[in-house]
C-alpha cells in the first residue's frame, strides 16, 4: 500500500481525488494515520455539495463520525489506480531482490524509480508526470 508521505507527494503536486467505492483513505492528522477507511455506498460514501464533497459516514461506522471534507482526508492510491494514471507512459514494472523499479518514458526519455513498495514506485512516477505538468 502507498505510504502516507507519498501520499501526501501526490497531492502536493497536484492530484486530485474524485472519491468512488473502494478506494482507500485516511484522515489527514498524525493521530489517525493508523486508521485506513475505505469509501463504500454502505459505509463511507461521497456527497457532492455545492460547498465541496464530504465523506458520509453512515450507521455506526468509526467512533461515530458523521462526515468529514474532502479535504480533511488522504487519498490512499492502489496499486492498480497508479499504474493507470501512467496510461501509455507506463513501460515495465520489475522486482529486483530488495526493491521494485517501475520504468516509464515521458517526452521520449526513460526514466526508472526505484522503491522497496511497489505503489510507491508506481507513486513516484505519477509524481514526476504530475510536475511536468505544473
Amino acid at each position: 500500500m502507498i505510504s502516507s508521505d507519498m501520499a501526501r507527494a501526490l497531492r502536493d503536486a497536484g492530484l486530485v481525488w474524485r472519491p468512488a467505492s473502494g478506494d482507500r483513505f485516511q484522515l489527514d492528522e498524525p493521530e489517525f494515520e493508523a486508521d485506513i477507511f475505505t469509501v463504500s455506498e454502505m459505509t463511507i460514501e461521497p456527497r457532492a455539495y455545492p460547498t465541496g464533497t464530504i465523506l458520509a459516514f453512515n450507521g455506526t461506522t468509526e467512533w461515530a463520525l458523521d462526515s468529514v471534507a474532502l479535504e480533511e482526508a488522504l487519498w490512499l492510491p492502489r496499486e492498480d489506480q497508479l499504474r493507470e494514471m501512467l496510461r501509455g507512459a507506463f513501460r515495465a514494472l520489475r522486482r529486483l531482490p530488495d526493491t521494485h523499479e517501475v520504468e516509464v518514458e515521458i517526452a521520449g526519455e526513460r526514466r526508472v524509480y526505484e522503491h522497496p513498495e511497489p505503489a510507491d514506485a508506481y507513486a513516484m512516477a505519477v509524481r514526476a508526470m504530475l510536475m511536468r505538468i505544473r
